[in-house]
């Protein structure tokens, strides 16, 4: 009788288990699959095809300083790799060490690939289009298309490596360099344990972060943070009350006042929160999301179990191993401050 008993409860807790596992996916939550070859099905673009030679070229450009006018930002400035793939701040901070115009943050660049469109406003479809803009960008890198590729063409190392990983008669312009930037951030992909339990593995979350997961699927923060990147999608901010610090700078979202949902992968390690950084904590920020997104009153027991949730998206990082850059030649293009 006793072992009944015994069976009976331990089928009990296998069909809970199996069921919340069930309910993430049907609220459209999805791993990062467990191969290789599966994820990089999903990373890969035909266009761009991932190698070897161009992501060890791309992150030789994305910690590469000189590609900005002042010869002091790269990439990695504002998607700190050593950090949560952002630069921590409310506002990011570019060339003369303005702030943003719009008051608008750096996103993570951690799990970007799988983002449906890069920007805050989504203009960008993709990595490589997005590698473009900040360069350019008066308030961020504030260099122009031929000061890169001067840079670039300037250092024979370079140079080879460029042949080596588009043959010897590709052309180097400003366009290949994004591209290049954008191969390697195609590979910033950030398996967590949120993964290993929804591929299967039922110990990977303890029973807090379970309890959290469903408080986050029951109180619809899985509406608009679904798909891989749990997140990555286009919505409106303020759909059911006015965000408290909407008026801190002048940022509207696209034509459609849409703004891209941020993703909740490595959410502890990218404070402070929403597009212009008014948020100094994920406990605020999950409640005033509730308020204003859900129309939901989100009780501090509520958020603390979310929050314990989104722990279990803290991703194991890619080893990235800082480059040693090529050293200038006298084509090099000078810092210039001004």
């Amino acid at each position: 009788m006793i072992k009944k008993i015994l069976l009976g409860s331990a089928l009990v807790s296998v069909s809970m288990a199996a069921s919340l596992m069930q309910e993430a996916k049907n609220a459209g939550l999805v791993a990062i699959p467990e191969s290789d070859s599966a994820l990089l099905k999903l990373i890969d673009d035909p266009r761009n095809p991932i190698t070897k030679e161009k992501t060890e070229l791309g992150k030789m450009l994305f910690f590469e300083p000189r590609l900005s006018k002042s010869g002091l930002i790269s990439c990695n400035t504002c998607h700190n790799l050593a950090t949560g793939g952002d630069d921590g701040l409310a506002a990011a901070v570019g060339h003369k060490w303005r702030q943003n115009p719009h008051h608008l943050g750096s996103p993570t660049v951690y799990n970007a690939v799988f983002f449906e469109k890069q920007f805050w406003d989504g203009r960008a479809a993709d990595l490589e289009a997005q590698a473009q803009g900040p360069i350019l960008a008066a308030p961020e890198m504030a260099a122009t298309k031929e000061h890169v590729v001067k840079t670039v063409t300037s250092m024979p190392e370079y140079v080879k490596r460029f042949k080596k990983a588009y043959g010897k008669d590709a052309k180097i312009d400003y366009k290949r360099i994004a591209d290049t930037i954008g191969n390697f951030e195609r590979t910033l992909v950030t398996p967590a344990p949120f993964d290993d339990y929804l591929n299967g593995n039922e110990d990977a979350l303890s029973k807090a972060q379970k309890r959290g997961l469903k408080t986050f699927i029951d109180k619809g923060c899985a509406t608009c943070h679904n798909g891989i990147a749990l997140g990555g999608s286009m919505n409106m901010v303020g759909i059911s009350a006015k965000y408290k610090y909407a008026d801190v700078g002048d940022f509207k979202g696209d034509a459609n006042g849409m703004v891209k949902v941020p993703t909740l992968r490595n959410i502890t390690q990218t404070a402070p929160y929403f597009h212009n950084g008014m948020m100094q904590t994920l406990k605020s920020a999950i409640i005033e999301m509730g308020r204003i997104q859900l129309g939901a009153k989100i009780s501090d027991k509520e958020a603390a179990e979310i929050e314990t949730f989104l722990s279990s998206l803290d991703g194991r990082k890619p080893v990235v191993t800082y480059p040693v850059l090529p050293a200038e030649t006298k084509a090099t293009p000078k810092q210039n401050i001004k």
